[in-house]
């Protein structure tokens, strides 16, 4: 994925006068809507949830734009040219985005909550609010937040690789500029400005990418021609792939799809924050079907331009870069297309969509980060703390995030050189998932989960997970060798596998625990489990339009899901 932009470095003439105009005017309109956003940031649900007046749409945006960063629009490219549709399940996720607002939003918007952590406390207490809390923002910091400034350091290192006198200067200048920027916007205008701009930026992206895909078909010959290459490389190229598959394996999809789905769209701080600054909780469910909607398209708009490509290379219409094996270099496939397909002017169009994805990405992270230290770390410690103070404290939060993803950047560009960084992030999330679904779901609709048993979830899970993770950098077998010893067998252990395995582990350890100690008390379940929810207020809160358009979304994904499993 870092890799993305290295072509473009080739042509110094790949951006015209037309194209920067186009980035410029896209920066000009984010100052505008920072602007017009940043009045009024004076108390906590202002700052951190938009003063919770937001509507359906900017939340549908901000929830389809914070999710889809650079990795979306080069790395899936260059899993389409390389994998297929393999990393199509995870693109499917609508479904998913369906059960945050119909099963999980009641309990979070009713419960009158914050962030993720603080509903754990309601649920299970205070010990748990702590250890989410933790968890989250070592993982953002380590992981989303320092991949997306090092991404935005690669486009200017790439695009401009002397212009600020060499190509390290230009890295460095790219990184501050990115990860600066985007902290301004986040720390003056707050929640409402990432909105608004996530909003922006949603529609750059769509459009962008679609040209590419519109492009690229026609001059590949349509979509007949594309089906004709994939048919000629079924294994590479399936939905579905067999048992022994080394990477996607149709029975590890199904284990780990689910769980690391729930994990990110339902209880994770940096999705969910976007439904709760909603003006109620019909506006909060529409929001996530508005955005489940736009979810259906990443297979298409970014997946099947990476197929696309590699049908291309093979007519000889355009030349993919190769690996030092002879494969096609997935990381460099968006940025051929751009350099070989896009005219001028498309070409700057294509690169604000890129940069709106980094800003899109960072903001969101950066504003989520600052609301879980504020509230659910700071005011714990200082609940006397007035809500001048807890806002100041958020921005500070925010600039502290910044500061720690710059100084992550030495570190992370040095892993960079190593060619499984990027399967190491996936594998994270593989790993992080499985106990925090557990204690979600066993939270919601198992009303014997108490206290003890989600602790030990939470601990035990997150220590399998990171054991896990630890043994496979550590004793992955070599290429072409044999595992000689257990450790190397768990190393080797297929990630999708290993997330399902953890996931049942948490499961049983989160009942197991449950029912040897006190049951909750009654008066601390009320309105937080899926029986002791209010539910006439629920159903007073959709319409026959929700469940319309709801049907609408999920057609659309067993519309997908059903013509890519026999389309070759």
């Amino acid at each position: 994925m870092l890799g993305q932009f290295a072509l473009l470095a080739q042509d110094t003439e790949l951006l015209g006068p037309l194209d920067w105009s186009i980035v410029l005017i896209y920066f000009a309109i984010l100052i505008l809507i920072v602007w017009l956003t940043s009045r009024k940031q004076d108390s906590t649900d202002e700052y951190f949830l938009a003063g919770r007046n937001v509507g359906w749409f900017v939340i549908g945006c901000s929830l389809f734009a914070s999710n889809v960063g650079s990795e979306h629009i080069v790395g899936l490219a260059g899993s389409g040219a390389t994998q297929g549709a393999g990393m199509a399940h995870w693109e499917l996720h609508a479904w998913v985005l369906i059960m945050l607002g119909w099963i999980f939003v009641p309990f979070y918007y009713t419960s009158g909550v914050s962030t993720m952590p603080e509903f754990l406390e309601k649920r299970f207490g205070s010990t748990t609010r702590w250890i989410l809390s933790v968890v989250s923002l070592a993982a953002y910091v380590l992981t989303k937040v320092s991949v997306n400034v090092y991404a935005g350091a690669i486009v200017f290192e790439t695009l401009l690789p002397t212009t600020f006198g060499s190509p390290a200067a230009a890295f460095w200048v790219g990184a501050l500029t990115t990860v600066i920027l985007t902290g301004i916007y986040t720390i003056f205008g707050g929640f409402r400005a990432v909105l608004f701009t996530d909003t922006a930026q949603a529609f750059i992206l769509l459009i962008g990418s679609a040209l590419i895909t519109w492009i690229g078909l026609g001059k590949l010959g349509g979509w007949g021609e594309l089906q004709a290459f994939a048919q000629t490389n079924v294994a590479d190229y399936a939905l579905w792939r067999p048992m022994n598959d080394p990477d996607f394996p149709w029975l590890g999809i199904l284990m780990a799809s689910p769980i690391v789905g729930i994990w990110y769209w339902c209880t994770d701080q940096y999705i969910v924050q976007r439904t709760l600054a909603a003006k109620n909780l019909t506006t909060a469910r529409r929001g996530t079907i508005w955005g489940a909607f736009l979810k259906v398209w990443p297979v298409m708009i970014f997946l099947v331009p990476g197929m696309i490509a590699a049908a291309l290379n093979e007519k000889g219409i355009i030349e993919l870069p190769l690996t030092d094996s002879g494969g096609i270099n997935g990381d460099k496939v968006f940025a051929t297309m751009v350099a070989e397909m896009l005219p001028i002017g498309l070409r700057g169009l294509v690169i604000g969509g890129l940069l709106a994805a980094l800003m899109s990405s960072l903001s969101s992270l950066f504003n989520s980060c600052a609301t879980l230290f504020t509230i659910d770390i700071y005011q714990k410690l200082k609940p006397k703390s007035t809500q001048v103070q807890l806002v100041r404290v958020g921005r500070i939060a925010t600039a502290v995030v910044v500061i720690l993803g710059i100084l992550w950047i030495p570190i992370l560009r040095s892993m960079s050189e190593d060619s499984g960084l990027y399967k190491y992030l996936q594998d994270v999330q593989g790993y992080l998932a499985p106990s925090i679904t557990a204690v979600f779901l066993l939270g919601l609709f198992y009303q014997r989960t108490n206290s003890a048993g989600a602790i030990v979830g939470l601990v035990a899970g997150f220590m399998m997970g990171m054991g896990k993770l630890t043994i496979q950098l550590l004793h992955k077998t070599p290429e072409g060798q044999e595992p000689a010893t257990l450790l190397n067998r768990v190393a080797d252990f297929n990630f999708l596998y290993s997330s399902g395995v953890l996931f049942a582990a948490t499961v049983i350890l989160i009942v197991i625990v449950s029912n040897v100690t006190p049951a909750p008390k009654e008066e601390r379940l009320k309105g937080l489990t899926w029986y002791s929810i209010d539910k006439k207020l629920v159903r007073d809160s959709w319409t026959t339009i929700d469940l319309i358009t709801t049907g609408i979304v999920l057609a659309c994904v067993i519309g997908i899901y059903g013509y890519f499993s026999f389309w070759i």
